[in-house]
């Protein structure tokens, strides 16, 4: 795999000669909308394979892999019938290796609304090791809102991935409500009575485990919280139901705010066959510009998480949108939420260049509307994702989550297959 950056003057057909690929085959694994209207700046996915280069009159092995950009150890081993590395005759055939980065296993989650459209859901799921789908609201007496999750269930088991089921404390005005937590967490017959709700839907849609997503908790409140996992998982391991927790992105244990404070990052660690941290929402919709999930930020939540949460347990968040604001930026106003392909779409649009932050290791561009105002872009491309996955890989982490799969990323899914072997548990 090659990670491409337009470049001005590239073409689809200039970058498919440049690394011997068809242009048919860039476009299609790229499912690219306006090949011919590239933008600079924007990134390519090259999936090579093995090629074929026919020797030129004065070439060597050393030249060629210098060519290539690969060691030339590689391409000698992928050409035994070679038998005197040394000397190539002209007209000679060389096979030449793609260029591969292999991390190893990992397993992967992805969040989705029961609304994804079916066919993204389909080309998605053979990159997924869970399937989380959201959510299951809890309500003030123990009860649980329902949801049309039967399809995705039955479309993840079809695909050898495992659901799980998400529960949340969103309110009635569509926010986490700490309120709403509270009540339940204070109240053990309360929890009971949801324990058994959650049962039963668990075992009546064939769910392989429960997804506990409950934020802002009250400070005061957070000893209840663990005493509700330590419930929860008492009650439905025996069951064989697994019980994933997600966390906020917390970058010590004594980080105050009421998004952290009731995440006791060693408990879940200890109890939770998996913790979600959600490693985004720097950049989001009340913010200034920014990136959605800045690398540096990342890394500060990933130091103080492998030294609370088995790191085979930690999940890493990985966000698949980015937002779109207008300038000068006012406190108070919105940003637009923007699917990573769109951002390139518009970015075409609008005759913007991609720019790269080296820090955040992430893509951004500015235009002006035509209203005369200017906006400023962040979003997710091929070499951000391959930066997240490599700080995943950096630090051992056992898995990554995507919020959410709901949009269908094309680069994400070839850097991620290029690089890890996704596991499977069903």
């Amino acid at each position: 795999m090659v990670i491409h950056v337009v470049r001005p003057g590239d073409s689809i057909y200039s970058i498919a000669r440049q690394y011997g690929v068809p242009w048919q085959k860039i476009v299609s694994d790229n499912e690219l909308e306006n090949p011919n209207q590239l933008v600079v700046g924007q990134t390519i996915v090259i999936l090579e394979g093995y090629r074929q280069h026919v020797v030129r009159p004065g070439e060597s092995l050393y030249l060629i892999a210098l060519q290539y950009q690969l060691p030339i150890r590689q391409v000698i081993s992928a050409n035994p019938q070679i038998s005197d590395p040394a000397r190539l005759m002209p007209g000679q055939t060389v096979n030449i290796p793609p260029r591969t980065i292999n991390f190893g296993p990992i397993e992967v989650n992805g969040y989705a609304f029961p609304n994804i459209n079916m066919e993204t859901l389909r080309k998605t799921l053979p990159y997924l090791t869970y399937l989380s789908i959201f959510s299951h609201q809890v309500n003030a007496d123990g009860s649980l809102d329902e949801i049309n999750d039967t399809p995705l269930i039955q479309a993840a088991r079809n695909a050898g991935v495992a659901p799980l089921m998400v529960i949340t404390n969103i309110g009635d005005n569509g926010g986490f409500d700490s309120d709403l937590a509270s009540t339940i967490l204070n109240s053990d017959s309360l929890q009971n009575v949801l324990l058994d709700n959650v049962v039963n839907i668990l075992g009546q849609k064939n769910y392989y485990g429960l997804d506990i997503d409950f934020e802002y908790i009250y400070p005061r409140d957070r000893e209840k919280y663990n005493n509700f996992l330590r419930k929860t998982v008492e009650r439905l391991r025996p069951l064989g139901y697994t019980v994933t927790t997600a966390l906020a992105p917390k970058i010590s244990a004594t980080q105050q705010g009421r998004l952290y404070e009731g995440h006791d990052y060693p408990v879940h660690g200890e109890l939770a066959d998996h913790v979600i941290i959600m490693t985004y929402e720097w950049g989001y919709t009340y913010s200034p510009p920014q990136a959605v999930a800045p690398l540096n930020e990342v890394r500060r939540v990933l130091e103080y998480a492998v030294t609370a949460i088995p790191r085979r347990k930690i999940m890493m968040g990985i966000p698949n949108y980015g937002y779109n604001w207008t300038l000068p930026f006012v406190e108070g106003t919105a940003a637009q939420t923007i699917s990573n392909v769109g951002a390139v779409n518009l970015a075409q649009q609008e005759g913007a260049f991609i720019q790269f932050d080296p820090v955040a290791q992430a893509p951004y561009f500015r235009y002006y509307d035509s209203s005369g105002r200017q906006h400023e872009v962040w979003f997710e491309d091929a070499r951000s994702i391959l930066a997240k996955l490599s700080l995943a890989n950096e630090f051992r982490v056992g898995g990554i989550s995507y919020w959410t799969i709901n949009q269908f990323f094309p680069q994400n899914w070839l850097v991620l297959d290029s690089v890890y072997d996704i596991v499977k548990v069903l």
